[in-house]
C-alpha cells in the first residue's frame, strides 16, 4: 500500500510539473492572453456582431483552457466598442494595447474602423483577425505583417453572388452602396463580377450616406431605369432599411430583382424570410449547414440565447485558431505567433479547408452560395438558407498571383 501510496504520489506530482513547465514554457506578456474584441456594440452592425462577437471570443477562450491545462485561467476576453468610427477605432487600438495589454484584436466590422485599427496594431506589433470588414485592402495595398483577414471580404462575395445572379438572367444592374471603404470595395469587385460575366450596370453606381435611413430617392431611380436586378450594397441596420423600402416601393412585383451584397442571419430575421424570398447571397457558414453547425449553435444558443450569425461564429473560430497559434509558438509575441499563423492549414465547424496565406495573411476556406427560402418552406425557426453551391476554398477568393500585398 504504501508503495502504491508513493508511485501515486510521484506520478501526480510528475504531471504537475509537466503542466507547471508547459505553462512556463509558454512565454505571455502579464502571464496572460488577453484577447481584445474591437466590434460595434451599439451601432448599425450590433446584431450581426457586437456582444455576440464578445461571446463567441469567450466561448473559444473557455474551451481553448478546458482542453489546455497548461493555459487556464490564462486568456482573458475584453469587449470594445469602435462606434464603427475609423478615429475611435484607432484610440480604441492604441488604448487596448497600450493600457489594457491585448495580444491581438478580434472581429472589426466596418472596413474603415479595421483599415484604422490594423494601422495601428502594425506599428504595436500586434496580429489583427479582421473577421468582420470586407474591404480586400487589406489583403492588398493596405496589408500588414500583423493582420489576417478571416470568414470573408468583398471578392469572395461578388465572386460567389454577382457571378452566379448575373449568370442565371440578372445581367443588367444598378447598384447602391454606403460611402464608406468597405462600399466602395465592394461597389468595385461587384461591378468586375457582373461585367465579366456578360452584364452591364445600366447606370454608374450611386454611393449613400453611411449610415441611413431613407433609400426612396434611390428606389424611384431603379423604378424608371428598369434594371433586372436592384443591387443593394449595404449591410445590417442599413440592409433592413433598404430592403423593407424595396417591397413598400414594389420593386419586386414590377420585375426588378434584389441582388444583395452582404447578408446575415439578423438581416432577415429584421423583415421575416418571405422580405427576402428568393435572393441569392453568398456566406461562409450557416447555422445549419451540417451536424457540424448545428451543434456548435446549440452551444452559442444556449451560452447567448439566440442562434450565430456566421460573423459572430467566425469570432469564435478566429479566436480558436489565435490561441492555438500561441501554443504552437509557445509565446503570445506579435512575431512568434505571426510565424504561427502562416502557411497553417485546419478544418474546423466554420472554416472547412481552411489555409492561410503567407503572402497576403488571406484565410481562405470554402464558402457557400445560398438562396434565401420563403417562410413556408421553413422546416423550423431560423432555417433560413437553401444552399445553391459550394465555392471551394481555393476558388473563392481572388487568387495569390494577384495580390497587391508587400509586407
Amino acid at each position: 500500500m504504501k508503495k502504491a501510496r508513493l508511485t501515486a504520489i510521484i506520478a501526480t506530482a510528475a504531471l504537475f510539473s509537466v503542466t507547471a513547465a508547459l505553462a512556463q514554457g509558454a512565454k505571455l506578456s502579464d502571464n496572460a492572453i488577453k484577447v481584445g474584441v474591437l466590434t460595434d456594440l451599439s451601432g448599425v452592425y450590433s446584431e450581426l456582431s457586437g456582444p455576440g462577437s464578445v461571446k463567441a471570443a469567450q466561448m473559444a477562450a473557455d474551451d481553448f483552457m478546458a482542453a489546455n491545462a497548461a493555459y487556464k485561467g490564462k486568456v482573458q476576453v475584453i469587449g470594445v466598442d469602435h462606434q464603427n468610427k475609423a478615429d475611435v477605432a484607432s484610440n480604441k487600438a492604441a488604448e487596448m494595447i497600450d493600457r489594457q495589454n491585448v495580444d491581438v484584436l478580434m472581429d472589426l466590422p466596418t472596413s474603415s474602423a479595421a483599415l484604422a485599427a490594423s494601422e495601428v496594431a502594425k506599428g504595436k506589433k500586434i496580429p489583427v483577425m479582421v473577421v468582420t470588414g470586407g474591404t480586400t485592402a487589406l489583403t492588398n495595398e493596405k496589408c500588414s505583417k500583423y493582420t489576417f483577414h478571416y470568414a470573408y471580404d468583398n471578392y469572395m462575395l461578388a465572386n460567389g453572388t454577382g457571378s452566379a445572379v448575373t449568370k442565371r438572367g440578372g445581367n443588367s444592374w444598378y447598384i447602391i452602396y454606403p460611402n464608406y471603404a468597405f462600399g466602395q470595395d465592394l461597389d468595385r469587385q461587384m461591378t468586375a463580377a457582373i461585367k465579366e460575366n456578360g452584364g452591364k450596370l445600366v447606370t454608374a453606381s450611386d454611393a449613400t450616406p453611411f449610415p441611413n435611413t431613407d433609400f426612396s430617392s434611390y428606389l424611384l431611380k431603379a423604378q424608371s431605369l428598369k434594371p433586372k436586378i436592384f443591387g443593394t450594397m449595404q449591410a445590417g441596420n442599413d440592409l433592413v432599411n433598404v430592403v423593407k423600402q424595396y417591397n413598400e416601393f414594389g420593386l419586386k412585383k414590377q420585375g426588378i430583382g434584389l441582388g444583395i451584397g452582404l447578408l446575415f442571419e439578423t438581416d432577415v430575421a429584421a423583415l421575416g424570410q418571405d422580405a427576402y424570398a428568393g435572393a441569392l447571397a453568398t456566406v461562409p457558414w450557416y447555422w445549419n449547414l451540417d451536424q457540424r453547425s448545428r451543434d456548435w449553435t446549440a452551444k452559442f444558443e444556449k451560452a447567448f440565447g439566440k442562434k450565430p450569425t456566421w460573423a459572430q461564429a467566425g469570432v469564435y473560430s478566429a479566436t480558436t485558431t489565435y490561441l492555438q497559434a500561441v501554443a504552437r509558438a509557445k509565446s503570445d509575441n506579435g512575431d512568434a505567433v505571426v510565424k504561427a499563423l502562416e502557411g497553417h492549414r485546419f478544418s474546423d465547424f466554420f472554416a472547412r479547408s481552411a489555409y492561410i496565406r503567407p503572402q497576403d495573411h488571406r484565410v481562405t476556406l470554402d464558402v457557400y452560395t445560398v438562396q434565401v427560402k420563403a417562410k413556408a418552406q421553413a422546416k423550423e425557426a431560423g432555417d433560413i438558407f437553401t444552399k445553391v453551391a459550394t465555392i471551394p476554398s481555393a476558388k473563392a477568393f481572388a487568387p495569390v498571383a494577384e495580390t497587391k500585398c508587400k509586407f
